[in-house]
């Protein structure tokens, strides 16, 4: 098996940031060496930019096999090396069937498996009435399971209710699986119902934070119950952080996501007719977004995953401006990192705290945690090399995205990615796919 080595100045480790050569056998981190250690093998000196864990992306929809004129494994996974993400969860919902079969989860596996340049993984879907998909599912691998509390957009993949939930928990506390939770719980007493199709400030309005909060406190009430691993995604309401802290305070295993757009923007500065702004829950005022930013320092919001859920232009109705009708999502996985580290570096927060919630924080939610996520002897050789005070203006030249519409479009972001390992192999160097296809299928192993 090949030997490599990979030398820096700063290379982000358990212990720290230090100087270091990473001794890399096969795919395969075999020890992390003073940084002048003499080895027998290629050195890739980087000199002194940053060597991170590779990205690990536990929120993105593929949407393939079905809707892969919306994405796809291939261009998703491009997109991902080419933004410093060596590993990628796909969401099972958005593709067509929705991932809440064993049969429709082996035809992810017949199209990830010819054109994956990351590795990745994929979440089962709990929907009504699928129950006894989900033992079977559990058995082919996945890595835990999806479900909304309120209409997801996708009629495949309705909404669950508590009788739903009160089903499958105890099923994914016996294999110690996550549940992850799209939490809102839609009251129609509490919504605007006559909006502006335009306006952003009505569009908020439509999805009050009460729906959020009602959902999280279900949520938690229900995890308590039956102590089942269960996971907040795309947070963005801040009146629901003190339960979120008050239940983790109690030891119950609960964690909690939020998203790069809900920490990059402002509701404030969205103008009407921004359709490319449009996510549910929606990005909500500095005040909100302030709060969030201080539970991620504290630990209450575990890290941030990128949500990337992409649509055809179309779909996003940038002409007419329509909130109403338009896509909610937001196309952003090739810039997590940079995203986030601008935001970040804003507020004095560090490379290290970028690590964590990037890299470290989401290989625990996808039981990753004793092989990916950290640059550690035993660990898989998934690196990221990146230049934290480089900046670039988003073109759409340089989106791998299989559609360009993003809110990142012609921003100036910080954190320039300019290598990418997966496995100990160089996929992506400063702008250039040097190797394909190096990604594998991440599975999960029952012992069964």
């Amino acid at each position: 098996m090949a030997h490599l080595a990979v030398r820096s100045k700063r290379v982000i480790t358990p212990e720290g940031v230090k100087e270091a050569t990473i001794f890399i056998h096969g795919s395969t981190i075999k020890a992390v060496l003073p940084h002048n250690a003499e080895v027998d093998c290629p050195v890739n000196d980087v000199g002194n930019r940053l060597v991170m864990p590779g990205v690990i992306d536990t929120h993105v929809h593929i949407n393939e096999p079905g809707r892969t004129s919306w994405e796809g494994f291939n261009t998703a996974t491009k997109a991902a090396i080419a933004g410093g993400i060596t590993s990628l969860v796909d969401m099972p919902l958005n593709s067509s069937p929705t991932t809440t079969t064993v049969q429709a989860l082996q035809k992810k596996f017949a199209k990830a498996s010819q054109q994956i340049h990351a590795n990745c993984g994929f979440w089962g879907g709990v929907i009504p009435g699928n129950i006894d998909e989900i033992e079977p599912l559990i058995q082919q691998g996945v890595l835990g399971f999806k479900a909304f509390l309120s209409h997801s957009g996708i009629k495949e993949f309705p909404n669950v209710t508590e009788r739903d939930l009160r089903k499958a928990m105890p099923i994914l506390a016996k294999y110690n699986l996550p549940l992850l939770v799209n939490c809102e719980l839609i009251d129609e007493a509490t919504g605007l119902k006559k909006q502006r199709p335009q306006s952003y400030a009505d569009y908020l309005l439509t999805r009050p934070q009460k729906w959020e909060d009602d959902a999280i406190a279900l949520v938690i009430r229900l995890c308590e119950e039956f102590n089942c691993r269960t996971h907040i995604v795309t947070l963005s309401s801040s009146n629901s952080l003190e339960q979120i802290a008050l239940a983790k305070g109690k030891g119950i295993p609960l964690s909690t996501e939020t998203a790069q757009h809900y920490l990059s923007f402002n509701a404030e500065d969205i103008k009407d007719g921004q359709t490319q702004f449009k996510c549910t829950p929606p990005i909500r005022g500095k005040e909100n977004n302030d709060q969030l930013w201080d539970a991620l320092s504290t630990g209450a919001i575990d890290f941030v995953a990128s949500g990337h859920s992409p649509a055809p232009p179309e779909f996003k109705r940038l002409e007419s401006g329509d909130f109403i009708k338009a896509w909610a999502g937001i196309t952003s996985l090739q810039f997590s990192l940079p995203a986030l580290w601008t935001a970040a570096k804003k507020r004095s927060f560090s490379v290290l705290d970028i690590a964590k919630w990037l890299c470290e924080n989401p290989a625990k939610l996808a039981g990753l945690e004793s092989k990916k996520g950290k640059i550690s002897a035993g660990f898989d050789a998934d690196l990221v090399v990146w230049d934290e005070k480089k900046s670039f203006k988003v073109r759409e030249a340089m989106i791998h995205h299989k559609h360009k519409t993003t809110p990142y479009f012609l921003r100036e972001l910080y954190g320039l990615v300019e290598q990418t390992y997966i496995g100990g192999t160089k996929t992506y160097d400063s702008g250039t796919f040097m190797r394909l296809n190096e990604g594998k299928l991440i599975l999960m192993d029952t012992g069964d």
